[in-house]
């Protein structure tokens, strides 16, 4: 596993010892990590606080311009995080896994950004444990819950 992707799996893994759902992202230029984030919907009671939308968030202060960056993440983007990835123009992303995820992968395929979907069991193993432990939350979108 690469520095970068690991980067993304200590920011789920942080977010999991928060009391949060445990998705981690790094916004990657070149050999460079721009920023990281990490799932805050429970810690900031906001549901669009993705782990892509507070990576992004956290990238724009220091750069504003995110075209032809990867975007590694512990889970594939939902439709939300993959308009932000098409918006900007981040030109790949790189995910731990698609196991848990709605259909963001097509919009940004149609749209030319490069997927790659590593199929990583370590960030299944979060995401899964995270679901069991907290099945009735209200937070939880539905390609959370598969």
């Amino acid at each position: 596993m690469d520095k970068f992707m690991q980067a993304a799996l200590d920011e789920a893994r942080l977010g999991a010892e928060e009391g949060g759902v445990p998705i981690g992202a790094a916004l990657v230029d070149g050999d460079a990590i721009i920023a990281t984030g990490r799932n805050r919907r429970l810690q900031d009671s906001t549901p669009t606080m993705h782990a892509e939308m507070n990576c992004l968030f956290n990238a724009s202060k220091s750069t504003q311009d995110f075209s032809g960056m990867t975007i590694y993440t512990t889970m594939m983007p939902c439709h939300m995080c993959a308009g932000a990835v098409v918006q900007f123009g981040i030109a790949k992303v790189v995910a731990a896994e698609s196991d848990n995820s709605g259909e963001g992968i097509e919009m940004m395929k149609r749209h030319g950004v490069e997927v790659i979907d590593l199929q990583l069991d370590e960030a299944k193993r979060l995401v899964q444990a995270f679901i069991q432990a907290n099945p009735d939350l209200p937070l939880l979108t539905p390609e959370d819950r598969t």
